[in-house]
């Protein structure tokens, strides 16, 4: 008889737990997963998929003025919110069962309830049943930061988790905070007429994105007429009958009280560690977060942790990896070590859109990296301007003398596609020169990708 129900057991069935339980299968390993909430996690029923699915509702919605420049009427009066709600709904629905139906396939268990651990081989589920592993991992995921003041009331203070359940549209919101999350849900929203604030307290909307890239954003919001205040400081939230007022202090000190019906508030994440119970076997944490080795494991042998509970970006695709990377461990294999952070891909789904990795200029000028840059705009391909998406721009940071790939950022229509060209190329080594000679199929937006890397090499043809 097996000493441990399974040999591995996961808490948190999100892009990090049900991948790292189904390679863990895959991988002759028998495996549960407990979810207190719906398979998939946050990303795929309050994150990514649904938020993903509004966007590409207010996409269509702005191509309602490109049918009137063809002549045509288009009457947005009757526009039902609430519609759009339930397309995004429906496609996290559909994607949940599809995770559901995968684990059933790869003979993965799934336990409903809420996991704590007992002890470093046992979890309690809803403070009845007990679950028995060799090796258990947290893939606890996080939740959205709460800042004192402006705490989460889901009718006027909303988290990013509020705003996807919104069935009627504010006619004023505020955003505060201008990371991917405040961007993307200011473009929802002004795309179907909400007259929309962004307040960001550092200098730059997209704070960890490049600074030439995110003037590309800048621009085409400007353009929506999304208020944007970079250096400025909120001070304090009041709410009343009528909406909330937020106090805020801009770039020269200057005061002023900003109202709207309800403020979004998007300034980061916290992990969900605090009710697993880690301080009753010894699981460490630094702020929250699960202090991990070079495979995501614990100081307590069998623990590992992955995805947003560590100290890695708090995106869904790392966590997926980090989950591989994990279950690869435990079975015995130990083909790749923790992420290189270097080689993570971001993405910003707003329109335009940002893909990057890597240094932006501005790190590899604080690392004092011997650096050039190469840049490309969208407009120089021709395709860009055939679909009238010519803004953009593809800009690639390179060692001066060693001539690799040090990042890339990409800003414009499909960026978050075409950055990953640049991204194999430097995971397998190769120089922009490689993609400068490679042929790229014409009329394609790739092309602006080919001539950032011949402009690298100083030979760039359409501009």
């Amino acid at each position: 008889m097996a000493q441990y129900d399974y040999d591995l057991l996961v808490i948190g069935a999100g892009p990090g737990g049900y991948v790292a339980a189904i390679r863990a299968s895959q991988l002759g390993l028998s495996a549960a997963v407990i979810e207190k909430d719906a398979p998939g996690g946050v990303c795929l029923n309050w994150g990514c998929i649904p938020s993903k699915a509004l966007i590409h509702q207010a996409e269509i919605a702005r191509y309602a003025e490109d049918l009137t420049k063809m002549g045509a009427s288009v009457d947005m009066s009757g526009l039902d919110y609430s519609k759009v709600h339930k397309k995004s709904r429906d496609a996290a629905s559909k994607l949940s069962k599809g995770v559901q139906a995968l684990l059933k396939k790869n003979k993965v268990e799934y336990i409903s309830g809420e996991g704590k651990f007992s002890s470093a081989h046992e979890v309690l589920v809803d403070g009845e049943k007990t679950v028995t592993a060799t090796n258990i991992l947290i893939a606890t995921g996080s939740r959205s930061k709460e800042i004192p003041g402006f705490e989460f009331d889901g009718k006027k203070v909303l988290s990013s988790r509020d705003i996807l359940d919104l069935t009627t549209l504010p006619k004023k919101l505020v955003i505060l905070g201008a990371g991917a999350i405040g961007m993307e849900f200011a473009y929802v929203m002004s795309s179907f007429g909400v007259e929309v604030t962004i307040v960001e307290m550092l200098d730059q909307l997209l704070p960890l994105e490049d600074a030439d890239a995110v003037d590309v954003i800048a621009k085409a919001f400007k353009r929506y007429g999304v208020d944007m205040r970079t250096g400025t400081k909120a001070k304090s939230l009041s709410k009343s009958g009528k909406g909330v007022k937020l106090s805020v202090e801009g770039p020269d000190g200057a005061e002023e009280a900003i109202s709207a019906d309800m403020i979004l508030v998007a300034v980061g994440r916290a992990p969900n560690t605090e009710s697993l119970g880690l301080e009753t076997i010894g699981v460490g944490t630094d702020k929250g977060f699960v202090t991990i080795g070079d495979y995501y494991q614990t100081s307590v042998p069998g623990v590992y942790a992955i995805g947003d509970v560590v100290a890695s970006p708090l995106l869904a695709h790392v966590a997926s990896k980090e989950g591989e990377i994990a279950v690869e461990h435990m079975a015995g294999n130990s083909p790749e070590t923790r992420i290189d952070p270097m080689s993570i891909p971001s993405a910003v789904y707003c329109e335009p859109e940002i893909g990057s990795f890597g240094l932006t200029e501005k790190k590899a000028q604080e690392q004092g990296v011997n650096f050039e840059i190469a840049s490309f705009p969208y407009r120089g391909a021709g395709k860009s301007v055939a679909v009238e998406k010519s803004e953009g721009i593809v800009k690639i940071v390179l060692g001066k003398e060693t001539r690799e790939i040090l990042g890339a950022h990409v800003a414009g229509y499909n960026a978050t596609e075409l950055i990953h060209e640049l991204l194999l190329a430097k995971n397998a080594e190769l120089l922009p020169e490689d993609i400068a000679r490679m042929i790229h199929a014409h009329p394609t937006l790739s092309e602006a990708v080919m001539e950032g890397a011949r402009a690298s090499e100083g030979w760039a043809i359409h501009f």
